[in-house]
């Protein structure tokens, strides 16, 4: 047991130094989130702490979506390409701990992108919350990190890594804009919002909005319920073609 936690803590460390080591990765992952935020939910609406309050939960999702999809799509098919993957298959564990080394920084990325967006949120916003709620809502973005994580890995496994890079950005923009983290659903025309629910953006969304305490009944059970569903679907398609590539 202790052998394989020094396995994937190691293995975790270099994960996490490889990522450090790309600038084009972790900068835009951190300041992205935060600089979104300020600009959006907080200069240009000007609508007040309870604005601030709804997007905080939006984005909050938003925040956790870059280093997920990312993380896995674009590195995991350029590893693919360069043969590392194939090392994987040397020792019965290494496949495994190549999957939660990188879920784990995805983790910890998404923890600090987080951060920001919610002093942002406190300081600039005026956003006012029981300790409660803070903590609840920071561990329900953190939801967010195993879906997404799975729809990068089949991406990741599916395409080359310049495909990999284009699909990415379409899923990711798409999940934003039609899961209602940058506009509220409410807003949306009957086609989208059917569209919606489907997407596990939204009901991460509607779980934040909870949290945040947003107006309206949510139904928490329910969504969770759904990202439960929806993640244990990704993940057997990021199993399946997983397993077309070994």
């Amino acid at each position: 047991m202790s052998s394989a936690w020094q396995t994937l803590s190691t293995d975790t460390g270099a994960e996490l130094l490889q990522s450090l080591r790309a600038p084009e990765f972790f900068i835009p992952t951190l300041a992205l989130p935060s600089a979104f935020y300020a600009l959006f939910g907080i200069a240009i609406t000007r609508g007040g702490p309870e604005v601030a309050q709804y997007l905080l939960a939006t984005y909050g999702v938003f925040a956790v979506m870059g280093p997920a999809l990312f993380g896995f799509g674009a590195n995991v098919s350029s590893e693919r390409e360069k043969g590392w993957l194939m090392l994987t298959q040397v020792a019965p564990t290494a496949g495994m701990n190549y999957i939660l080394s990188k879920l784990l920084t995805t983790l910890l990325f998404s923890a600090v992108a987080l951060l920001p967006v919610f002093a942002l949120a406190g300081f600039a916003g005026g956003v006012s919350m029981e300790r409660t709620q803070w903590i609840t809502l920071f561990g329900c973005h953190l939801l967010a990190v195993a879906p997404f994580s799975f729809i990068g890995l089949s991406i990741g496994f599916s395409f080359g890594s310049g495909g990999a890079i284009a699909v990415c950005n379409i899923v990711f923009l798409g999940l934003a804009v039609l899961g209602g983290l940058w506009f509220p659903i409410s807003l949306f025309p009957a086609v989208m919002k059917a569209v919606a629910v489907w997407l596990p953006s939204f009901h991460l969304a509607e779980l934040g909005l909870w949290a945040a305490g947003a107006e309206g009944d949510r139904e928490p059970l329910k969504h969770l319920a759904v990202i439960t569903g929806m993640t244990v679907v990704l993940g057997g398609l990021a199993v399946f073609c997983w397993s077309r590539k070994r």
